[in-house]
């Protein structure tokens, strides 16, 4: 995807996990953080602490959604999915991409993925790889137009 790319729609989910959005849903008030995980990446699993505390920091300013994407045969199983999010405390809505629509939608290859689009849905930061969350703070306070906290 490429900056100022407008978000896809979230459509094609196997199934949503902790309520359901759409696009529709997500425009307007605040921007929105999207990120892409998958239950069989280490880096994603260590980065989760630091999402969800960012998730818990921003609640008011921020929408954050979750985006399962499966890297193999062994990561469509549901229940390891839930059993994963629930050890990793992942509470906002979980689009479970098994069949890579979503993915596709945003041309995404990675995961951990950093999404981070304004409030009129337009894409004003990508980043990919388990480090990197000064860089996602700036980036977000600046889509708010707040100086860093």
């Amino acid at each position: 995807m490429r900056l100022r790319a407008p978000m896809p729609e979230l459509e094609g989910a196997t199934e949503w996990l902790n309520g359901q959005v759409s696009k529709s849903d997500l425009l307007g008030d605040k921007p929105t953080l999207i990120h892409f995980w998958s239950v069989s990446c280490g880096l994603c699993k260590e980065a989760m602490p630091n999402v969800n505390e960012f998730r818990d920091e921003y609640k008011d300013d921020l929408n954050v959604v979750a985006v399962h994407m499966p890297r193999s045969e062994k990561d469509l199983d549901l229940d390891k999915i839930k059993e994963v999010a629930a050890e990793h405390d992942i509470t906002q809505p979980i689009f479970v991409d098994n069949k890579h629509a979503l993915t596709d939608a945003f041309e995404n290859q990675y995961v951990p993925a950093y999404y981070v689009f304004d409030e009129e849905g337009n894409l004003r930061h990508f980043q990919a790889g388990g480090g990197g969350m000064k860089m996602l703070r700036k980036r977000v306070n600046r889509v708010l137009g707040v100086k860093d906290k």
